[in-house]
């Protein structure tokens, strides 16, 4: 991978997939995680509420996708879904399948060897998933001894290996120590020693550095991408950073509202995103020492049970039509990436050099039949 620089009433989820436009986006030799038109409802106050509304995601082997969105947007129920860590009463249909087998058809024995062996997850917040009262080393070696038989001396050399491949110092008095007695910084590289220690096949990164300074969350992302090169790993790279997902994955789907509503490659993401709320996202985004003052998104964000029937960024979204009120667009081909939206905008120039020299994106123009406005628009 070349790396570029840091830059009304929802419906439940049908028993039968809607009709999509054509398959995630790919790589020929096929993908090795692939979900289509997935849907999710949790039971809040006895009826299904949904969380995610058509998630349409590819993972090609050994590539990254960085998955985009504000807070609640469904990213991480998204990656939990992967695994099948979904809350009591969860529902789910569609499509949800890893290297071609459907992950919710998969008997107990055959779901372990996917959450210990193929897939492996980063947490956001390392202290909330080690257990404090247990040492470092115990934390790491625990699962090569229970679920692969690996001896305790033989799994001890081979954690204390992998703390050195992720840059921990002293690695062998780590494995001592407890949590409490390791910084932020170090216990997220724990983390991903022990993500790297079941040998995955992908990697399930879930805001990896949102909780450090912004030197260790160069320090970290290094060491995901560099063991991701050594290893051949695929990733689905969870962030609210457009900047950070542009400079480390291949491809960027950006989600809202439960529905990713665009995917594209990453090199495209600043002079080629076609979706009104892509366009928005990078609009916003400040540029200190230029003096422009923010650009926020008009409204607030909804969840996926808030959507009404139509499009969920109608509300907010300067090119919306009557149309969008009304219908949900499914997702459309866009040369090398999808939008979910009926007016998808044209390209824009670069945003160092469009919309009139501002340096921000032109977020859309109204739709020839937006004078059809909804109510809720007014």
């Amino acid at each position: 991978m070349t790396r570029r620089p840091t830059p009304g009433t929802p419906e439940p989820p049908s028993a039968n997939p809607l009709p999509v436009s054509g398959d995630p986006v790919a790589a020929p030799g096929g993908a090795l995680l692939e979900l289509a038109d997935l849907h999710i409802t949790l039971p809040v106050a006895g009826s299904p509420r949904p969380v995610l509304h058509r998630v349409d995601l590819s993972v090609p082997a050994g590539s990254a996708v960085g998955l985009v969105g504000e807070s609640g947007s469904g990213k991480s129920m998204t990656a939990r879904a992967v695994l099948r860590l979904l809350p009591a009463g969860a529902l789910s249909s569609g499509r949800l399948l890893f290297d071609g087998a459907n992950v919710p058809d998969m008997g107990t024995a055959r779901l372990r060897t996917l959450r210990t062996r193929d897939v492996a997850m980063v947490f956001q917040d390392p202290r909330a998933h080690i257990n404090p009262v247990r040492t470092v080393g115990d934390f790491l070696t625990e699962g090569l001894v229970t679920t692969r038989g690996v001896r305790p001396r033989a799994a001890e050399a081979t954690v204390t290996a992998l703390l050195r491949d992720v840059g921990v110092p002293d690695a062998a008095r780590r494995l001592r120590q407890y949590p409490a007695e390791l910084s932020g910084g170090l216990l997220q590289r724990v983390m991903i020693a022990a993500a790297l220690a079941g040998e995955p096949r992908l990697l399930l990164a879930d805001e990896p550095t949102t909780a450090l300074d912004v030197t260790t969350q160069a320090e970290v992302m290094a060491v995901i991408d560099e063991a991701r090169a050594a290893r051949g790993l695929a990733m689905l790279f969870i962030t609210h950073d457009l900047a950070l997902a542009a400079a480390v994955c291949d491809r960027v789907a950006v989600m809202y509202a439960g529905t990713v509503v665009e995917e594209l490659p990453a090199g495209q993401l600043y002079d080629g995103a076609r979706h009104p709320y892509t366009r928005a996202l990078l609009a916003s985004r400040p540029e200190p020492g230029t003096g422009r003052p923010l650009r926020a998104i008009s409204g607030r964000p909804v969840s996926a049970f808030e959507a009404g029937p139509g499009c969920a960024f109608a509300p907010r979204c300067p090119s919306a039509s009557r149309r969008c009120t009304d219908e949900r667009p499914l997702p459309r081909d866009l040369g090398d990436g999808r939008a979910a939206c009926h007016h998808p905008a044209d390209r824009s120039p670069h945003p160092a050099s469009g919309n009139g020299g501002t340096g921000i994106p032109a977020v859309g123009r109204p739709h020839p039949d937006s004078s059809e406005r909804s109510p809720t628009h007014e």
